[in-house]
């Protein structure tokens, strides 16, 4: 049984940074690409990152690139998403997802994934 587990959301202060992560189990992470989304209130949900697998490659929201890094651990089953340089506008429920298969440009297509967490939140305000 796939399941993604979110964690490490909280209150942050804008500039400051956030790690979250996204442990699986019920699979072999590195057979599935992983992927962030997120939904801040009144607004639709949308694609935040992704690392895809089999290529290992990374894909970033325009919002959050250079800011944001996604990486995997393989030996501890666990997808992070560090972020920096943190903006009001990056508060929102934060899902993790899983796909199993690579993804490329379309990563950001949220039908793609089938499984996904209960999500976690991250709220940036002074």
């Amino acid at each position: 049984q796939v399941q993604l587990v979110e964690s490490g959301g909280g209150l942050v202060q804008p500039g400051g940074s956030l790690s979250l992560s996204c442990a699986a189990s019920g699979f072999t992470l590195d057979d599935y690409t992983i992927a962030w989304f997120r939904q801040a209130p009144g607004k639709e949900r949308e694609g935040v990152s992704c690392i895809s697998s089999t290529t290992g490659h990374q894909y970033y929201a325009d919002s959050v690139k250079g800011r944001f890094t996604i990486s995997r651990d393989n030996a501890k089953n666990t997808v992070y998403l560090h972020m920096n340089s943190l903006k009001p506008d990056d508060t929102a429920v934060y899902y993790c997802v899983a796909a199993p298969f690579p993804v490329g440009r379309t990563w950001w297509v949220q039908k793609l994934y089938k499984n996904w967490g209960q999500g976690t939140q991250v709220t940036v305000s002074s």
